[in-house]
C-alpha cells in the first residue's frame, strides 16, 4: 500500500515539474514523502 502511494506522489511530482505548477515547496514535499514511503517499504 505504502508503494502505491509512492508511485502516486511521484507522479505527481513529476506532472508538476512539467507543467511547472508548483505551489511554493508543496511539489518538493510530495517527493520527500513519496522517496520516504519506498524507503520504509524496502527496509520494512
Amino acid at each position: 500500500m505504502l508503494y502505491t502511494i509512492a508511485v502516486i506522489l511521484i507522479i505527481l511530482w513529476l506532472l508538476g515539474v512539467v507543467t511547472s505548477f508548483t505551489l511554493g515547496g508543496f511539489i518538493h514535499i510530495l517527493l520527500i514523502v513519496a522517496v520516504i514511503s519506498v524507503l520504509l517499504r524496502i527496509i520494512g
